[in-house]
């Protein structure tokens, strides 16, 4: 491996390094504040801090964005089977493997009535669903080139150009980064209701491999750097006030309406599937560590 190929790998290394610590400085103590005895407001002053935290990130790599994309694209870079192998891999694992992931966790809890499975399918699509609709829209707006597109342009945007001139023209913000930061969010969140003394570990895991997503879309040159930071932060807050929003409000209409499955033993023998989609009695909630 060249010179040069090892320098961009530290670049990537070093981006993805960044990115997981500004989660694990701001993010992962907000997890904490769902478990809790009162009510939680949806929003609080730790919110602000973690929003300026990400504002202040994007703010210091937006300049370099083009400088970023050359050095991602430089053929040393390029030529390794290795990178390109990862950057798959980890862009099929976010999606679709995020939703179908999801999605499988809440079908398999419901179906075998594991409460805390069914819990974190369902929060992790809700904050990868109310993410992407959040990403989606601002793509259209902002209109901005992505990196791919001839001659190289990180200055050129243009209101609803997204919505018009197709894909070339929606980077702003990074959709696969936007999920892999609301799954990892949502689900370590959640998890730190449970098993508080393991936030560290599973933040630390899901969140390195969100921001592994977003290095992998500035490698594949579908994103400036400063996409992925503002996906990142999208991501994050989709997650979060996802779970925070369940914790405030036990028995949510989402709850209640969404699709219920069970396996209930059969009058002959064996077991029968029963499905609904009316409304119901409420996903139990788990029960808290003590």
């Amino acid at each position: 491996m060249t010179s040069a190929a090892s320098r961009e790998q530290r670049i990537v290394a070093r981006f993805v390094a960044a990115v997981s610590l500004l989660c694990g400085a701001f993010v992962q103590p907000l997890g904490a504040q769902a478990d809790t005895s009162r009510i939680p407001s949806l929003f609080t002053y730790r919110d602000v801090v973690l929003a300026g935290g990400f504002a202040a990130a994007t703010l210091l790599i937006r300049p370099l964005d083009e400088d970023y994309a050359h050095r991602l694209q430089d053929s040393s870079t390029q030529d390794s089977r290795r990178l390109h192998q990862l950057a798959q891999f980890v862009r099929t694992t976010t999606a679709p493997g995020s939703y179908i992931i999801g999605t499988s966790m809440y079908l398999a809890g419901r179906l075998t009535r594991n409460d805390r499975l069914a819990t974190l399918g369902l929060r992790g699509s809700e904050a990868l669903v109310l993410g992407e609709a959040v990403g989606g829209v601002l793509k259209g707006f902002v209109g901005r080139q992505r990196p791919v597109v001839a001659p190289r342009n990180s200055h050129s945007y243009q209101l609803l150009r997204g919505f018009t001139d197709g894909d070339n023209y929606q980077s702003f913000p990074s959709g696969h980064t936007v999920a892999a930061f609301a799954a990892a969010a949502a689900v370590t969140s959640e998890t730190a209701q449970w098993w508080p003394n393991t936030r560290w570990l599973i933040g630390s895991v899901l969140y390195g491999g969100a921001a592994l997503t977003g290095a992998s879309r500035m490698y594949d040159n579908r994103h400036w750097a400063s996409d992925v930071i503002v996906g990142a932060a999208i991501g994050t807050f989709a997650g979060l006030k996802v779970v925070r929003y369940h914790g405030s409000h036990p028995g949510s209409l989402v709850d209640r309406w969404f699709l219920r499955g069970s396996l209930v033993p059969a009058d002959a023998g064996g077991y029968t599937l029963h499905w609904a989609v009316a409304p119901g009695a409420e996903l139990a909630a788990p029960p808290r560590s003590r």
